[in-house]
């Protein structure tokens, strides 16, 4: 949450002059309502099973980026198709980080009570693994501007395809 995974993708996107899809803009395009509204009619389960459905539907198309949120990963048939149907990046980012990129935000229902520096900590905590389990490339992300993660990424994924 918060590490730049829509703005990076994007741009990454239009440098390799691949389309560019967000899984949560997908899910609002289709259901018509916000994650926000989801996670507060269906729980994160319910937002958690479209989300599955989504990402399994976006990870058979051709030569795409795409951003996945950042709570993906913790389904296995997520990690599965993300890791099998493409190149996994993770874009690290601290918790100061989070917290500065997220401040103020309306649409992070998982930051929307309690302790924000305690909750991103948590999430860390049990995503972290998950992300390097299957990432083939990880940049951090910290203070750096989003065209040159992108174009870090663009040279890392050149030499990966260029090895593999």
């Amino acid at each position: 949450m918060g590490s730049g995974k829509t703005a990076v993708g994007r741009r990454l996107a239009r440098r390799l002059g691949l389309g560019f899809h967000d899984s949560d803009a997908e899910i609002e395009a289709r259901t018509g309502v916000d994650i926000p509204y989801i996670f507060e009619r269906e729980g994160e389960a319910g937002f958690r099973a479209r989300e599955c459905e989504v990402i399994d539907e976006l990870t058979r198309r051709p030569g795409i980026v795409l951003a996945t949120g950042g709570g993906a990963i913790l389904l296995p048939e997520n990690r599965e198709r993300l890791a099998t149907r493409g190149t996994v990046v993770y874009l690290e980012a601290s918790v100061g980080q989070q917290l500065r990129r997220t401040r103020g935000s309306r649409h992070r229902p998982l930051l929307a009570s309690g302790d924000p520096r305690a909750t991103l900590e948590a999430l860390l905590r049990v995503r972290e693994p998950l992300y390097r389990s299957i990432a083939a490339i990880t940049v951090a992300t910290d203070g750096r501007r989003q065209e040159a993660v992108a174009a870090d990424l663009e040279a890392r994924l050149g030499s990966c395809t260029a090895s593999t």
